[in-house]
């Protein structure tokens, strides 16, 4: 049972995007939920009424700018501006899972840079501080001028996985180069070694060359990535780990995005098991045998109240997270 913690100086509010977590996140730090109404103009804009006195108060928002990425975004920016308005002491946003964060930087010509155009939007409206939970990319905590506390997914998975009894003798693969440190501190978790998916496109429209860096032969091999969208690159991934010789192939990340073909992909892939976090509700079609969530109420409870009392959140980054612990 949670342990009970109560400071009239703070709230909690939550808008449409994970209720489910923000209830839970609530609970755990022991405050109920703020009281607010979010509801549409005939013409579809949205529209926001806060219910309760929040003058001075420490306001914290839980909102993740997934799909509808643009509702759910512009509800959190309408709420801040509300909460601006009516005095809130400070203003902190809780954003889950971090949407229009792929496009980090100018990989093309005239190409926008989306998670610094939302990093913008986000400060100019009178935020205070952020907290997301395994960003796209870790340049874009620099995106921001004010506190960002970036958490970290993989001490929830590891916890996940070391009680199924993973370690030392499985492997923990990283689908592209760009993973290997995610896959890294996974690892270091589960004293186990990891082994990397060197993939390429010989020619466009041409299915994708895999090449494993390590040795899966025999092993049971675990995958780690911080998104799946529609799932491409992990279940090809799984079947170039099977390929290779792996006995059995798992995959797990933070941000269940599995989007058009996912679910069909991951049900025909020889991933036996996929475990996800639950920065994203997934609706009822989406929760198939194969996959199991882990929650990160009980992650960012804890920070919220580290944030709300100055004490460090240092410690929720790379500690296997047990709850309540100083």
């Amino acid at each position: 049972m949670a342990r009970q913690y109560f400071d009239s100086k703070l709230k909690i509010f939550a808008l449409n995007s994970n209720r489910p977590l923000a209830e839970k996140i609530a609970k755990t730090v022991g405050v109920p939920l703020g009281k607010t109404s979010v509801d549409r103009f005939s013409d579809g804009e949205i529209r926001i009424n806060i219910e309760e006195s929040i003058r001075g108060d420490n306001i914290f928002i839980i909102q993740s700018t997934s799909a509808p990425v643009n509702d759910n975004l512009m509800e959190l920016l309408i709420m801040v501006d509300a909460l601006r308005r009516a005095s809130a002491g400070t203003i902190n946003l809780v954003i889950p899972y971090y949407g229009y964060a792929r496009q980090d930087r100018k990989a093309r010509s005239r190409e926008p840079i989306t998670a610094k155009l939302v990093a913008n939007m986000i400060q100019k409206d009178g935020v205070d501080r952020v907290v997301t939970l395994d960003l796209h990319a870790a340049q874009i905590q620099g995106f921001f001028d004010i506190p960002v506390d970036h958490l970290m997914g993989a001490p929830l998975l590891a916890d996940h996985f070391i009680n199924e009894g993973f370690g030392s003798d499985d492997v923990v693969v990283s689908p592209d180069h760009g993973g290997v440190s995610r896959a890294r501190a996974l690892a270091e978790f589960l004293k186990a070694p990891i082994a990397i998916i060197d993939k390429r496109r010989p020619k466009a429209n041409v299915a994708e060359i895999m090449n494993i860096i390590g040795d899966v032969a025999g092993k049971r091999c675990l995958m780690i990535d911080d998104m799946i969208d529609t799932a491409g690159t992990i279940t090809l991934g799984a079947q170039a780990l099977i390929d290779a010789g792996a006995k059995e192939v798992y995959a797990c990340c933070t941000h269940p995005v599995l989007s058009g073909p996912a679910i069909e992909r991951i049900k025909k892939s020889p991933i036996k098991q996929l475990v996800v976090t639950d920065t994203i509700q997934l609706p009822a079609e989406k929760q198939i045998e194969k996959i199991q969530q882990v929650s990160v109420g009980p992650l960012i409870g804890d920070a919220i109240k580290r944030i709300n009392e100055n004490k460090p959140v240092s410690p929720l980054f790379n500690n296997r997270f047990r709850g309540d612990n100083d």
